[in-house]
């Protein structure tokens, strides 16, 4: 008897952190926004479908993997969306000016890992909050993008040297099934995930964001951890910037804006805490899932564009406010 009571107990200590976890919320919101998906149409489930899926939100699922680790810092980046604009303008300028796409592609990396370490810097240097920096940073690096570009679109040819190999890594199929833009999306997932779970980094990512002052006190290198995160968000940024350029072969200085919405919406919705400390990658990709499938059925059944964003704007304020009720029960516990 103390045997099977002692078997079963090792059963379900799994099942109730599962239950118990912050994304076990947003997960069942997932699967019953899934099941409606079916009910509201029979072609919702089909691969071809979710597929498409997939591969609509990959870019703003790669951003969101590196907005994930400023959030679990405690602070915010709202910048990401020009990042993105900005490291697809200078890409495509270089690739039409006849640069080898890989060499390009790496500019365009660069361009967003550096832009995410000035708003770094301003944090942890300067002392600013990461709202107003990232605020300023928005219309800063929006700005060069404009001038760059001279404010015009810029396109890229398959005639031209290059072009159609580098359009692979956006119009891709892998195996001829699998859209490229959610293999670089699940890539980036899983290293985020190993990084934040299994880490020194992601340990002292959790400790600044619970408590700075304390993570200090034992010695964690807090302003190294913060400018890392900011690095970590320009550079995914920087690499969808890529990846959109790459899957529309077309860019202008105002595209990505409003991103940036999108991609704190999905990790906030994924259960990470807004204030820090708390989240997984894991929930972040939930949260992601969650907003493309909601946008699927949305257009799936013709609703306004208008009614799409009123829709995501009270998803995000359920997700917030849920986030308030389980910190005040944890407090009064």
């Amino acid at each position: 008897m103390t045997t099977t009571t002692a078997s079963a107990r090792e059963f379900s200590l799994p099942l109730r952190r599962l239950l118990h976890a912050r994304e076990a919320g947003v997960f069942a919101a997932l699967v019953l926004l899934f099941v409606l998906g079916v009910v509201l149409s029979p072609s919702f489930a089909q691969s071809d479908n979710l597929l498409s899926v997939g591969q609509q939100v990959s870019q703003i699922g790669i951003m969101a993997i590196g907005v994930t680790f400023v959030i679990l810092n405690g602070e915010i980046d709202l910048s990401v969306g020009s990042t993105y604009a900005l490291s697809a303008i200078s890409t495509g300028i270089l690739i039409s000016d006849g640069w080898n796409w890989v060499l390009a592609s790496c500019v365009g990396l660069a361009v967003g890992a550096v832009a995410g370490l000035l708003n770094g810097l301003a944090v942890v240097v300067l002392g600013v909050p990461s709202f107003i920096v990232t605020l300023g940073t928005l219309s800063v690096f929006r700005g060069i993008a404009l001038l760059i570009s001279d404010g015009a679109p810029i396109s890229l040819s398959s005639s031209q040297a290059g072009v159609a190999d580098f359009n692979l890594l956006g119009q891709g199929l892998l195996f001829g099934v699998v859209p490229m833009q959610f293999v670089f999306f699940a890539v980036i997932a899983v290293i985020g995930g190993v990084l934040l779970a299994r880490s020194r980094f992601g340990f002292h990512t959790y400790a600044v964001g619970g408590n700075q002052e304390a993570a200090r006190l034992v010695g964690v290198n807090v302003k190294r951890v913060k400018l890392t995160a900011f690095v970590l968000s320009g550079f995914t940024a920087g690499l969808a910037g890529v990846l959109g350029l790459s899957f529309l072969s077309y860019v202008q200085g105002v595209t990505g804006q409003g991103m940036e919405l999108t991609v704190i919406s999905a990790v906030i919705i994924g259960g990470a805490a807004l204030f820090g400390g708390s989240g997984t990658i894991w929930g972040t990709v939930i949260g992601v899932a969650f907003i493309g499938l909601l946008q699927n059925i949305l257009n799936v059944k013709g609703i306004s564009s208008f009614w799409q964003t009123v829709v995501t704007g009270l998803v995000i304020v359920a997700a917030v406010a849920a986030d308030s009720w389980q910190r005040r029960r944890k407090s009064r516990a």
